[in-house]
């Protein structure tokens, strides 16, 4: 999303300054001696008067389109690039965007096989939100507005299905009617009628069928996490990316019960369900919202028949969801997420959102964003550990089974993760295993036992053997899983399974302070989600293996070992020792708001960082300016550490280098000394827009609905086809996918975010960057790490957690995804991990992702706000390599530009980006480095006006000339006689 900060203008404005007066003087100075010259006259001053003003608005035209355009070349060069994309790849990537919905779309419930409902049905659609259902999200992962979409009523008429139209009518009247609060942000209002308002409508629409749909939806975007109650007023501001941001909670607030979160049925959505649900015996849910609502109510009606999961559609997806009520394609998606009955009462429920130091006020910092226009450091504690999610409930019930712990599993969980149900039947039996020693493998035969065509997911996984008061483990965890393709009735596949026995491996923080493999009995099992096994097999290993520097994983390059015990904090985490005996306390809300001494002493932003403070005599200065005549295009294909590379490096000067590091915002940079070509990078997870042209793609499902199909090859094509439509565009770098955690339901971007489970995310997300590979764009996988959350996100917000749960859980999906998806580039997050910010953590940029990982690309920020953190000679130091600037900002420039560590710093970052973008799309041919045409045009431009001003002066001077011959023989008369 493109967002341009006040004070980084003026800043800009300022930077201007000197050659903005240059320019008056000149201007100034030509006119004073061209009136200086000439009698005065007056049709004479006249005619000069008008040169003047003429030449005048002529410059001034010249100094808008050069120094007022300088600032904002990379702007200006989005705005003039990129493509049309073709109708053939649109058309592809419709249909692929109905196909993700066909299986991404689950089916939680189907009792008495109301489902399908037969060709030509008649329902009635209750709930507001069926006349405008949420499609994806709001800020970068948003769909484009460019293409129509299909809503969920046409999605019923395509499918053969009709529906009341009186109650549409209704819908649409009551919404037409109804206050617009004007704000830019996310609006969380729960529009729905009283049921006193439908007057007749209800009991007439029995009349028109015995079938009712109530659809109900949320919404989630960027900038805001969702409400978790509603005793606020109408309106709050929340930081973001656009500013103070005006978030309605609803306009009948004196409806709403203020104890009820965002992702509960509210009151009158309450009352309408008990009225719907006494009056129609067969009613259908549709929950259309990418964060995991609370479904307990379901239990309370045994009216409610089926249950249709249906998370944001892209720009074509509810044809799917019509499909699927009328039976023509099967479900067979998987939840992505956990289903609770209590959101509240979770382990994150008391330390997920706002949390303000007290004691920090000398580090406060001008933001925009922030109340008062000044942020001052916040904080948030990752108290549950590796316990996200299901790995904590199916735990709970593991130890509650063995009388360790007092635990009620179905009280608490509504749907497991990884559950679905199907218009078919489905067994599955599990094959012999085999153990290598490296590899566990078997097959699993998967058989349809039912009268219709359908598709079935094969879950692994495994139960180490735990330790009381040892290392950390959860009962149940995904370690892989297949889709079948469609299988016909009575048809059988064989699905086969090979994980690295190493991938069973616990993080030993204060043991080994590195990966351990327990001796003992791991569980084996194919389930039919989270909680339900199908069968288990056990493997025994023999021996502990330790994965330390002498006997690293083998998708390591260098062993992971303890890097972030800055990052504990001090706080109490949750532990599974002696059956979560201090549930209570670990996960208790903070209790001391002032970080402590041993941490703010360290602490650093833009108040008190100096980069001469972090500088190494010992550091040799590197060359710069050389005549090598190596272009980058010579070094395509090259291995990173090929020597070629430091003599192409050697010819860039020390300006070169900070132009392709601070100008990163929607593009990379052209260098023109050593050839390198400026590439478009676009938005965003859900699609690729081009935020300056307004060219974009159709908008495919939330991220979510990607992971709840399961299928690795529908996440590739996903990647492909944007792949493909970025090519067309003439882009070369996207920004996504996004592969955080979904630690909270409540979390704004969950909906661009695929799972709670790093092992479904990675594998979503790494096929998706292979994808985009093809077409040769390199992904920038985001946010990177620790970014689960978006309350504080921009405001100095330190992230506590351990290092178990950190690589376990927050790196497991980046980890894979970088190590079998080769992205090329990562999009690091804003907030910092303990009281590093992500964009300056060595530990993280360096020590694990090029170091641990192996990875050879780019790291760029996040919008680069003037958050009082983000500063370029900082982030290039530990790690960041490109600035996310539309525009040269006092901080995203490199302002050391003389010391040997900040320019070997600069030709590190430099090297990275150009590594990744001569092996992308935008070397795939002959590629042209000369100046952009519109800055050719502008050249021409200029000198036409400056043409113009120099005859302007010439008529002037001219006509003097013509004026003083008229007069001067007269004056010589008179003097002679």
């Amino acid at each position: 999303m493109l967002n341009i900060n006040p004070a980084d203008v003026i800043a800009v404005l300022k930077t201007m300054i000197p050659q903005l007066v240059i320019l008056g003087v000149v201007l100034l100075a030509a006119i004073i001696a061209t009136l200086s010259v000439i009698k005065k006259t007056e049709p004479v001053r006249k005619f000069v008067r008008k040169q003047a003003w003429l030449a005048f608005l002529l410059t001034v035209v010249i100094v808008i389109s050069n120094i007022l355009l300088v600032p904002m070349y990379s702007m200006v060069n989005m705005a003039m690039g990129g493509g049309t994309i073709s109708d053939e790849a649109i058309e592809e990537a419709k249909a692929l965007c109905t196909e993700i919905a066909e299986e991404g779309i689950v089916m939680l419930k189907n009792d008495a096989q109301a489902l399908p409902l037969a060709e030509g049905s008649k329902v009635n659609v209750f709930g507001w939100s069926s006349t405008n259902p949420i499609y994806g999200g709001t800020g970068s992962g948003a769909l484009s507005d460019a293409y129509p979409t299909v809503d969920f009523l046409t999605g019923l008429t395509d499918a053969g299905i009709e529906y009341n139209q009186d109650l549409v009518d209704f819908y649409k009247g009551w919404r037409d009617a109804r206050p617009i609060v004007g704000m830019i942000g996310q609006d969380w209002t729960i529009p729905e009628p009283m049921v006193s308002d439908y007057e007749n409508l209800i009991t007439d629409a029995k009349n028109y069928s015995d079938t009712a749909i109530l659809f109900i939806a949320r919404s989630g975007g960027e900038g805001a996490d969702l409400p978790t109650s509603y005793d606020g007023p109408d309106t709050f501001s929340t930081e973001g990316p656009f500013g103070a941001l005006g978030v309605r909670f609803s306009d009948q607030k004196d409806d709403l019960d203020a104890s009820k979160s965002y992702l509960e049925l509210s009151n009158r959505e309450k009352t309408l369900l008990d009225k719907v649900t006494s009056t129609f015996d067969k009613v259908i849910l549709v929950v259309n919202s990418a964060n995991a609502m609370e479904l307990g109510f379901v239990k309370d009606y045994s009216q409610i028949k089926s249950v249709l999961y249906c998370p944001g559609t892209g720009q074509t997806g509810f044809d799917g969801l019509g499909e699927i009520i009328a039976g023509k394609i099967n479900p067979s998606g998987k939840t992505a997420d956990i289903f609770l009955a209590d959101l509240m009462n979770t382990p994150t429920s008391n330390n997920f959102g706002d949390f303000d130091y007290t004691n920090m006020s000398e580090f406060g910092v001008d933001n925009m964003f922030a109340e008062g226009g000044k942020a001052f450091p916040t904080f948030v504690n990752y108290v549950e550990g590796i316990y996200v999610g299901y790995k904590y409930y199916e735990t709970a019930a593991v130890e509650a089974a063995a009388g360790n712990y007092e635990f009620d599993y179905d009280a608490n969980v509504v749907y497991p993760f990884g559950y679905g149900l199907s218009y078919t039947t489905f067994t599955q039996e599990m094959g012999e295993i085999n153990n290598d020693g490296t590899n566990i493998s078997f097959d699993v035969t998967v058989t349809n036992t039912g009268n219709v065509a359908g598709k079935d997911v094969v879950e692994v996984y495994f139960n180490p053997p735990y330790t009381n008061g040892g290392i950390e483990k959860a009962a149940a965890n995904l370690v892989a899983f297949e889709k079948t393709e469609t299988l016909e009735p009575g048809a059988s596949a064989t699905v086969s399974i090979s994980f690295p026995v190493e991938d069973m491996a616990s993080y030993d923080t204060y043991g080994h302070g590195c990966y351990v493999l327990e001796s003992g009995d791991y569980e084996i099992s194919i389930n039919s989600d989270s909680h339900n096994k199908i069968a288990a097999k056990t493997v025994n290993i023999g021996s502990e293996v330790v994965y330390d520097q002498n006997n690293k994983r083998s998708t390591d390059q260098v062993a992971a070992t303890n890097q972030f015990g800055f990052a504990e904090g001090g706080v109490t985490y949750l532990s599974r020792a002696d059956g979560f005996k201090n549930y209570a306390e670990a996960t208790a809300a903070p209790k001391s708001f002032e970080l402590a001494e041993e941490y703010k002493k360290d602490y650093v932003n833009n108040t008190n960082y100096n980069e001469v403070d972090y500088n190494n005599e010992a550091d040799a200065m590197p060359a710069t300016g050389a005549k090598n005549g190596i272009k980058l295009e010579q070094l395509r294909g090259l291995e990173y550490d090929d020597p070629m590379w430091e003599s192409l490096l050697d010819e860039m000067s020390v300006a070169e280098m900070n132009t392709l590091i601070e100008l990163g915002g929607y593009e990379t940079s052209a260098v023109e000394s050593i050839g390198k070509v400026m590439t478009y990078d676009c938005d965003g997870p859900a699609s690729i827009n081009n935020n300056f042209t307004h060219q974009g793609s159709i908008g495919f499902p939330a991220a979510v609905m990607i992971a709840c199909t399961w299928n690795k090859d529908i996440a590739h094509r996903f990647g492909a086809s944007i792949g493909r439509m970025a090519n067309d565009m003439d882009v070369s770098g996207w920004y996504a996918p996004a592969t955080n955690t979904h630690r909270s339901a409540f979390a704004g971007r969950n909906f661009e975010y695929y799972s709670e489970d790093g092992v479904l995310a990675g594998w979503m997300c790494a096929n998706a960057v292979q994808g985009a590979r093809e077409w040769g764009v390199y992904s920038y996988v985001k946010h990177f790490a620790t970014n689960d959350q978006e309350t504080n996100r921009t405001g100095l917000l330190c992230t506590w957690l351990n290092e178990q749960s950190l690589r376990e859980i927050y790196l497991k999906s980046f980890e894979i995804a970088f190590k079998n998806g080769n992205p090329g580039a990562t999009m690091v997050a804003f907030n910092n991990i303990g009281i590093e910010p992500a964009e300056a953590c060595s530990a993280l940029l360096n020590t694990v992702l090029r170091g641990e990982w192996g990875f050879r690309g780019f790291a760029e920020t996040d919008y680069f706000g003037g958050y009082g953190y983000q500063d370029a000679d900082r982030m290039i130091r530990n790690g960041c390599d490109l600035m996310l600037a539309t525009y040269s900002t006092p901080e995203s420039t490199v302002t050391d530009q003389t010391s040997a560590t900040s320019l070997n710093a600069m030709r590190t970052a430099s090297k990275n980006i150009l590594y990744t973008v001569v092996n992308s799309r935008a070397y795939d041919k002959a590629v042209n480095t000369g100046l952009p045409t519109w800055v050719k045009i502008l050249y021409g431009v200029d000198v036409l006006l400056i043409a113009c001003i120099g005859f302007l002066e010439y008529r002037a001077i001219k006509t003097y000339m013509a004026k003083k011959k008229e007069t001067d023989p007269v004056v010589e008369t008179q003097t002679q006689e």
